[in-house]
């Protein structure tokens, strides 16, 4: 079966939701979603690490703050350094998420960072490969698949409410969306 491992910081659980529906497309594409969730900065990623290197795939996603990465995904980024060494995820297929309070908050330069990560260990990068859904302002309805119009890799947004209703409806099935993406074309890779 194709393992994929998402792994992920989420600060107050809005990440989280999206990192959920990732891995449920994982699932709905036949693949074994394994979620992996950086709690801190300061933990020791031996676990995660060695998981994420016996994984098929791996996605990785953190929320936007002050226009990148949060600080547990980078500090995961360094630790995976001893990974790079050896090339140990070299040629795997490799995606990313992020989430923020705003529409834009520089997610694209968050998701630049992650698939600067991936390509620094020779992985192979997944976009989207949806269109954007709002085609005007008036479109970008919260039901709107990929509303943001993000292509590199999945970016939602959530008001400062509750996870158990935002991030909304459109973005969390952008989210399945990109699983199911990713987890067919790692299998196509895989023969």
């Amino acid at each position: 079966m194709t393992k994929i491992a998402i792994i992920y910081h989420s600060g107050y659980g809005h990440t989280a939701v999206v990192a959920a529906q990732v891995a449920q497309g994982v699932t709905d594409a036949g693949g074994e979603a394994v979620l992996l969730k950086i709690d801190s900065a300061a933990q020791d990623f031996s676990a995660i690490l060695d998981e994420a290197t016996q994984a098929d795939a791996i996605i990785f996603g953190a929320p936007t703050y002050m226009g990148d990465i949060s600080a547990p995904l980078k500090a995961f980024f360094e630790a995976s350094s001893k990974v790079w060494f050896t090339l140990g995820w070299k040629d795997k297929v490799a995606g990313g998420f992020t989430n923020s309070l705003s529409f834009a908050g520089d997610k694209a330069h968050s998701l630049n960072s992650i698939l600067t990560l991936a390509m620094q260990h020779g992985m192979i990068w997944v976009g989207t490969g949806l269109p954007p859904g709002a085609h005007s302002n008036s479109d970008a309805a919260p039901d709107v698949v990929n509303r943001l119009g993000y292509y590199v890799g999945v970016a939602t947004q959530s008001d400062n409410a509750s996870p158990e209703i935002t991030p909304p409806a459109g973005d969390r099935e952008f989210a399945r969306l990109y699983g199911i993406r990713i987890t067919e074309i790692t299998k196509k890779m895989k023969g």
